[in-house]
């Protein structure tokens, strides 16, 4: 029997394919993915350490809540204009400032992040979030 001699074979391109797309899937499901959580870069205070009185003072509260006026400043309500206003006011003495927003549970996501804004517009970055 004479065997047959191939001129020119050619390679099947469909089966690699296959194979290779079987591999991305096998590796995108068994990829073990980050904790984000465990790389955020959070200070947390001491677990006794007693806030001073001077820190208390010089904080400013803006306190979120669900109304017609929606946002409570050192004790007084203003609308998110008058808000910025008063933070302008601050920022412009000191960013160094502490801020402490507190949410109320029932109060809209959309009302702090317009706070967050706010405070990020004149670069208000030393923060504290908290809800009540």
């Amino acid at each position: 029997m004479a065997r047959k001699e191939y001129d020119n074979p050619k390679a099947e391109m469909t089966p690699m394919i296959d194979v290779v797309f079987q591999l991305m899937i096998f590796f995108i499901v068994t990829i073990k993915q980050e904790d984000i959580f465990s790389k955020l870069n959070a200070n947390r205070p001491a677990p006794n350490a007693a806030p001073s009185a001077q820190t208390e003072e010089n904080d400013t509260q803006i306190k979120i809540d669900v109304g017609p006026r929606g946002v409570v400043f050192n004790g007084r309500g203003m609308t998110l204009k008058e808000l910025d206003s008063n933070i302008k006011k601050l920022a412009s003495s000191s960013t160094k400032s502490t801020v402490l927003v507190r949410c109320s549970l029932d109060s809209y996501h959309g009302t702090l992040v317009q706070v967050l804004d706010i405070c990020n517009k004149y670069k208000m970055y030393n923060l504290s979030i908290f809800s009540m």
